[in-house]
């Protein structure tokens, strides 16, 4: 099913196309490198792949509850798993690690989110939703870093709920959506991966306020837009100016760009996932 729709400031009319529907709550895309979208359908505990011009089809079934993904420059996949609590890592030939599960000795709280910066550092959000604040152990909700030795740190310690994360083109800067303040905050990071030196940790600077809706996954494309699943799709300057909306028949939960050339937008939405051609390409280290 594709819908046409007008685009703001004379940008060219887009097709919303609905590629993938009768799913029970689709999350986490990540376009890997061997040209397929990956997703998570979280309350089934199922990853599908979808083959552009193909039918969907499950990949694996993850009783760790597979909610954010993300791929390395290797191929390699990164999954966040909320039930299990932890950061598992899956190699092409199928084996699997468990890359974090506590800080400081403490249970993660339901890791959510997670992106991988070119060079092989890992970063991930660990909020709680529902019933997730009655096992919590951390008492913060956190924004972590995780080097490609395997140590972990927190970038941020919040208060407040940080959903999806994305890094920009130049790997920089990590920005994170925070459900409950309904911003974007920013973190500059150094070479090496963590917070730098100078930077303000904690709330980090809040890039986008206001939301509408509860933001949740996020990306960033070759210019440094920000490409934010909120009540709609929100494509935000990097200096927070709203640039464009894209309304999209379910809410959105989040979205990845993918395609040969990058310059379409997945989008997961409730029981659905919808395609975007919005010609942009995004950065390649979402």
């Amino acid at each position: 099913m594709a819908i046409a729709v007008a685009a703001q400031d004379d940008a060219p009319e887009i097709r919303i196309e609905k590629v993938v529907t009768g799913l029970r709550f689709t999350e986490g895309p990540a376009w890997s490198p061997e040209g397929f979208l990956l997703f998570s359908d979280t309350v089934t505990n199922k990853l599908h792949k979808l083959v552009p011009g193909q039918r969907d089809s499950e990949l694996a079934e993850i009783p760790g509850g597979p909610i954010g993904n993300a791929y390395d420059s290797d191929g390699r996949l990164y999954t966040c798993e909320f039930r299990e609590r932890r950061i598992t890592r899956t190699s092409k030939n199928g084996r699997v690690e468990v890359l974090a599960a506590r800080f400081e000795g403490k249970r993660l709280n339901a890791p959510n989110d997670i992106v991988v910066r070119r060079d092989g550092h890992v970063y991930f959000t660990d909020p709680a939703f529902g019933s997730q604040q009655d096992t919590r152990e951390l008492d913060f909700y956190g924004v972590f870093h995780l080097t490609p030795k395997g140590e972990i740190e927190a970038i941020a310690k919040l208060k407040t709920r940080p959903n999806g994360l994305a890094v920009s083109p130049n790997g920089r800067t990590l920005y994170v959506t925070d459900s409950d303040a309904k911003c974007v905050r920013a973190y500059d990071l150094g070479r090496g991966g963590d917070l730098d030196r100078g930077s303000p940790g904690g709330e980090g600077r809040v890039i986008v306020e206001k939301i509408p809706g509860v933001p949740d996954g996020i990306r960033t494309d070759e210019k440094g837009n920000l490409w934010v699943a909120a009540n709609s799709v929100l494509c935000y300057s990097p200096q927070g100016k709203l640039l464009r909306e894209i309304a999209i028949p379910e809410t959105p939960s989040n979205l990845t760009f993918g395609d040969a050339d990058l310059e379409t937008l997945y989008i997961t939405a409730r029981t659905s996932v919808f395609r975007v051609r919005i010609g942009v390409k995004g950065a390649s280290q979402n």
